[in-house]
């Protein structure tokens, strides 16, 4: 379960929403190994994030919302991996939907920020999905999985295994539209055979597949039902210690 805060929370209220959401989870005996619990703040936030997770030996890890393509130099502005390695950052989120709507990024850059991620041991939470005209058109999955082919083009099959995919279909981002449990197992489905057809069975399988759009606690249930969800990347419900510790604990 992994919390984007997306451009929300200075460093001061990051480490206030970390200590409620680890003392709601510590109250209700959470077993982090039995799911990961993931915070994902603005590069402002991580070092305040990662004190407090180390220094009180927290459960909970955490994520940055992007990542530089270059490795360092006269890149104004850009956040390289090897600084966010040195942060003790775990997870990368490349290709979120606002960052190829924002600010152009196209599959090739995606692939390449996966790749950086991969390469510095952090893992990359590789995002696709469709937007509202693409899913009225029928054509959500072809759309999402030429997302798939081009994010993961050059991995091997242990790459693709240590990554995760998130399927967040555009028009329930942020809209309090949520696709159903159907429709998210629908194109989790389809995404899990896409990398079995391009790999083999057993990459697909171990490869974790999360759905993101307008996820809380009084939904995630039914979503993570679905046979083919492992995970979300929750939105604006993450912002909450006390909605983003039900939606980690949906099966207690």
């Amino acid at each position: 379960m992994a919390g984007n805060w997306k451009m929300n929370m200075d460093h001061l209220e990051a480490i206030h929403l970390v200590q409620g959401l680890h003392q709601e989870l510590t109250d209700a005996n959470f077993d982090y190994t039995k799911t990961e619990v993931v915070v994902i703040p603005p590069f402002t936030d991580i070092r305040s994030v990662q004190t407090l997770v180390e220094g009180d030996e927290m459960g909970i890890k955490y994520g940055a919302q992007d990542v530089s393509v270059h490795e360092k130099g006269a890149y104004t502005g850009e956040v390289s991996a090897t600084m966010l390695k040195k942060l003790g950052v775990s997870y990368i989120v490349v290709g979120h939907s606002e960052r190829r709507e924002y600010h152009n990024e196209c599959d090739k850059k995606v692939n390449t920020k996966a790749r950086v991620a991969l390469d510095n041991g952090m893992t990359p939470i590789i995002c696709c999905g469709e937007g509202l005209e693409v899913r009225k058109a029928g054509e959500h999955v072809a759309h999402v999985l030429k997302q798939i082919d081009g994010g993961l083009e050059g991995f091997s099959a242990e790459e693709v295994a240590k990554s995760v995919i998130a399927y967040e279909p555009i028009w329930a981002i942020g809209t309090g539209e949520v696709a159903t449990p159907e429709d998210a197992q629908e194109v989790c489905a389809a995404i899990r055979v896409r990398i079995g057809e391009l790999y083999d069975a057993d990459t697909a399988a171990a490869t974790r597949i999360l759905y993101g759009g307008s996820v809380k606690s009084s939904n995630v249930a039914d979503i993570m039902a679905k046979e083919d969800v492992d995970g979300a990347l929750v939105g604006g419900a993450s912002l909450e210690a006390v909605e983003f510790s039900k939606i980690a604990r949906f099966d207690a």
